[in-house]
């Protein structure tokens, strides 16, 4: 039991440098050309398929 208590602040610790350092690296400046990349393929998917939906639409 005694082993417990010790082990409960320091697995604290862990997990919360843990977080902070995932919050970090996904935040950081590094990661922002890859996330608006992602975001951008996103909206190219989206007009790629009204253009085809307008497309099928003309051949009607």
């Amino acid at each position: 039991m005694e082993f417990l208590v010790t082990f409960q602040p320091i697995w604290t610790v862990i997990v919360a440098i843990l977080f902070f350092g995932i919050v970090f690296w996904a935040f950081s400046g590094k990661r922002k050309k890859h996330y608006e990349d992602i975001a951008q393929s996103v909206v190219d998917e989206d007009d790629d398929a009204l253009e085809s939906t307008d497309k099928e639409k003309k051949h009607v």
